[in-house]
């Protein structure tokens, strides 16, 4: 059990970047981060979990890929508008970019050559909430992705570490592959801000740029 790598909460310093402004491209990129999800809509949570990453795990970028049709979900917001809120909130960052495939969700029979294909020679870091991971084991084909690829997880408020330790020993993940950290904003959920908005409450962690998207888009409203 106490092989997975845990980190303490560091001080994320927010003024350090690789890239310095640098275009983002995948060129040249060793250790890419790969975070799949609904995103709806982002928030704060996802944004500081994508930088703890590129700090903690060492890596040139982080690419966001918005899930058409993700798994265990269902009446999530069309993906035109998810990747339009993503787009505002990524702005600042110049290391997280977003990565559109043809995929309905992530699979890593179709989805993972397609990054292999976009990204020859990286070394892929997945990024991931202790919420998904309870069904990483049910995943097909996932021995083929934890045989080359590293996990960098964040935990859930709710979630304990017993548990993630228990459902990553369902899978054949190697404990040197596996980063686990506390999540600054664990608390922060996408269904407590849909819920915040359709009752026109202050909605905790939805970043500005996002909100004023949401606003003139009449997303989340009540009885949609």
């Amino acid at each position: 059990m106490t092989g997975y790598r845990q980190r303490e909460k560091p001080q994320l310093d927010k003024r350090s970047r690789i890239f310095d402004g640098a275009p983002r491209k995948a060129v040249g990129l060793s250790r890419v981060g790969i975070y799949a999800g609904t995103f709806n809509p982002v928030h704060s949570g996802h944004i500081a979990f994508a930088l703890q990453a590129l700090k903690l795990a060492k890596l040139d970028a982080v690419y966001f890929i918005v899930e058409q049709q993700p798994r265990h979900k269902n009446g999530v917001e069309h993906q035109g508008h998810r990747i339009a809120m993503l787009r505002r909130a990524l702005l600042p960052h110049p290391q997280l970019d977003i990565l559109e495939l043809p995929d309905r969700h992530f699979t890593v029979t179709r989805t993972l050559p397609r990054l292999h294909q976009k990204l020859p020679g990286a070394q892929l870091v997945f990024l991931m909430g202790s919420d998904v991971v309870r069904y990483l084991a049910e995943w097909k084909a996932v021995d083929r992705l934890l045989a080359s690829c590293e996990l960098f997880i964040g935990r859930r408020a709710g979630d304990s570490e017993k548990s993630i330790f228990a459902a990553l020993d369902k899978t054949t993940v190697e404990s040197s592959k596996v980063y686990i950290i506390e999540s600054y904003a664990k608390s922060i959920s996408s269904s407590t801000i849909r819920r915040a908005l359709r009752d026109n409450l202050p909605a905790h962690g939805l970043l500005q740029s996002v909100y004023k998207y949401v606003k003139r888009e009449w997303l989340y409203l009540k009885n949609t």
